[in-house]
């Protein structure tokens, strides 16, 4: 017995007991379900703009979570101990209700609401859902940090309860996202939708020999303007992580002009780790 994971542009088959690419979506009985659902891998209470978001309610503080397991293989992840691990024992168990209560236990703190990020949240997505409505029902803001490889009907399933999104977008061609394992075309399709029904914000990472072509920045610009220019895009330094310890941290200059050619079509475009 198998069944096909229709979350994410995989569409893995699942043999009964096995797991998808994500490393956390299984079938049990003929159903596609997920091993991750209240695993909680990683806690903090962080200021909005480490999301980043800059332009959603500046200087606050949001409780973020992270969970277990991706959809894409970046070389470069920053939190690969997670993403790139089905499970670990340090992980708790948290039902959406409780994760709620800890949430409004923090607003005393700058609290204001919760953050799903860190790994990729989006492969745990009957939980963030959960969360998300429950979180809106007390009032709390819901934020979606995301690589956007999800299918277009579940994303437009969550949208109506995110407040807001910050999302990924690793390379701007088709071969750059091959290399990831992922697809340019859903990652451009999510990020369209997304714009269409919440604050979104933008981060590419400029990792040497993907996504450190000036012009190709200009083109992701150019693109994210034809959206709405008012959308802010981050371009961020990369730093030599997990599979590509060897390489060279992006060149501090590159990236200011990177941020110089963007700005010609955006009205806000940060450079980021430098």
């Amino acid at each position: 017995m198998s069944a096909v994971c229709e979350l994410c542009p995989h569409r893995c088959l699942i043999p009964e007991g096995k797991r998808g690419f994500c490393g956390v979506r299984t079938c049990r009985n003929g159903r596609i379900v997920s091993t991750a659902y209240g695993k909680i891998s990683s806690m903090a209470l962080d200021p909005i703009e480490k999301k980043p978001l800059r332009r959603f309610h500046p200087g606050s503080q949001i409780m973020s979570i992270g969970s277990m397991g991706c959809n894409m293989r970046c070389p470069f992840c920053q939190n690969y101990e997670i993403s790139m691990q089905e499970d670990a024992a340090f992980c708790v168990r948290l039902q959406p209700q409780k994760l709620v209560d800890i949430a409004l236990q923090q607003k005393q703190r700058g609290n204001i609401g919760i953050a799903y990020t860190y790994n990729e949240p989006l492969i745990n997505f009957e939980f963030v859902l959960a969360c998300c409505k429950l979180a809106r029902q007390h009032g709390l803001k819901n934020v979606i940090v995301t690589n956007g490889y999800i299918q277009e009907q579940k994303l437009l399933e969550l949208l109506p309860y995110v407040d807001a999104m910050n999302i990924d977008v690793k390379a701007f061609d088709e071969e750059g996202y091959r290399r990831l394992q992922g697809d340019f075309t859903a990652v451009r399709r999510s990020v369209e939708l997304a714009v269409q029904h919440t604050h979104v914000e933008i981060t590419s990472l400029m990792v040497p020999g993907l996504h450190d072509d000036v012009d190709r920045i200009e083109e992701e610009a150019a693109w994210l303007a034809s959206l709405h220019p008012d959308i802010p895009l981050h371009l961020t330094r990369f730093f030599p992580m997990y599979h590509m310890y060897g390489e060279q941290p992006t060149a501090k200059q590159l990236i200011l002009e990177a941020v110089k050619a963007a700005s010609g079509w955006l009205r806000y475009v940060y450079a980021g780790n430098i």
